[in-house]
């Protein structure tokens, strides 16, 4: 690695890691960058495991070793600020030993994503990183193959996903999909459905099929699709549906948060009933 201490908050060398809690800002500099970031050793291990590379890694003093552990003989530069620069530049108290810029790697074809796989969860328009994350992180632990998200869903690869799905984001393959009725070129259903897969749309309908029955007489390949945090699933989306399923509720609770929801539903299809 090579080491640069940096004592200006203003120093340009700085600038993929500034203004990090501008969610608005960021969610438009990272993807046009060409960047991500990657937050504590855990998850820029998982990130290098997973064939990323660093762009720089951002540390206090303190944190060289495990920085150094971390890149082992990469030549990647590490800039050593106190912690009142770090702060001062990121815009929040960095306590998790480092912050990387990641170099973003291009997104997968839709149809190399589902080649393989069988279970597949949708998040469609959910606007909640922590949620994305969490998600994600329910698909790494519960056996989804992969993960497809809209366009209007959240990053991925936003800080906050990222650390909140502790680094899975960069084990579970995942792509974004078109949007349901496409202006040009195939639409996110009809790519689901060229590669063999049944829509299942998670949501409160009269028509709805309790998720212990749908496990049970589960298709091959199902595409699990839920809904942004309120407003639940776009009305296209639930139309190109195959399929709707709700989880049968108790003590007057009508659904569940859709992290929590995406994992009942994984769950249910990994354990259907006997």
């Amino acid at each position: 690695m090579q080491l640069e201490r940096i004592h200006d908050p203003d120093d340009p060398r700085l600038a993929d890691y500034r203004d990090l809690t501008d969610v608005a800002l960021r969610r438009v500099l990272e993807p046009e960058g060409g960047l991500y970031m990657a937050e504590s050793a855990k998850v820029l291990a998982r990130a290098l495991r997973a064939g990323h590379e660093p762009r720089s890694v951002l540390t206090a003093e303190k944190w060289l070793d495990d920085v150094d552990e971390c890149l082992g003989e990469r030549d990647t530069p590490v800039y050593v600020v106190p912690d009142a620069v770090a702060e001062r530049v990121t815009g929040y108290t960095v306590h998790r030993g480092m912050l990387a810029a990641m170099h973003r790697p291009d997104l997968p074809a839709v149809a190399d994503v589902l080649r393989d796989a069988r279970t597949v969860l949708v998040l469609d328009g959910l606007v909640d990183h922590t949620n994305v994350g969490a998600a994600f992180r329910g698909a790494a632990g519960l056996g989804a193959d992969a993960v497809l998200v809209t366009p209007r869903c959240a990053d991925p690869l936003y800080r906050r996903s990222v650390r909140v799905s502790m680094g899975t984001v960069f084990q579970v393959p995942w792509t974004r999909l078109p949007e349901w009725r496409a202006a040009s070129g195939p639409s996110a259903a009809e790519l689901l459905r060229e590669s063999g897969f049944h829509i299942a749309a998670m949501a409160l309908a009269d028509d709805a099929v309790g998720l212990d029955r749908f496990a049970a007489e589960r298709p091959e390949r199902v595409a699990f699709v839920m809904g942004s945090e309120g407003p639940g699933l776009d009305r296209r989306a639930l139309a190109a549906a195959d399929t709707t399923v709700m989880i049968p509720m108790a003590g007057g609770v009508d659904s569940l948060n859709v992290a929590s929801a995406s994992a009942v539903a994984l769950w249910a299809l990994a354990h259907p009933p006997a």
